[in-house]
């Protein structure tokens, strides 16, 4: 991923504050990768409301809906306690690992017609 940040915590709040700025209304699938429980897809191309990163809580939060009357709802995934957080910027998707090794992929689709 071009702009990595795994362990630097502030770059996260920064890196997640922008990504939310240049992709808010894109749509997003949220993928879990868990040992136990396999792969999984939580979300699959709904409209991104934000991510953030709450260092007094310690968990990344991925927020998607609540936008439209087709999505009137948010479904916020929560990453507590997150070992390792990567953004790219420049592809929209970044990855958050929890302390069990359990890892977060979220991944932006092109604007329809762009």
């Amino acid at each position: 991923m071009a702009e990595t940040s795994t362990t630097d915590r502030q770059r996260w709040v920064e890196g997640l504050d922008r990504l939310t700025k240049d992709r808010e209304g894109q749509d997003v699938t949220i993928e879990v990768l868990d040992r136990s429980f396999g792969d999984q897809a939580e979300a699959e191309r709904l409209p991104f409301a934000y991510a953030s990163y709450d260092p007094k809580d310690d968990v990344v939060i991925v927020a998607v809906g609540g936008s439209s009357s087709s999505y009137p709802v948010v479904l916020r995934h929560m990453v507590p306690h997150p070992s390792e957080v990567d953004i790219d910027l420049d592809a929209g998707a970044f990855r958050a690992v929890d302390q069990d090794g359990t890892a977060t992929i979220v991944s932006f689709f092109a604007p329809a017609g762009g």
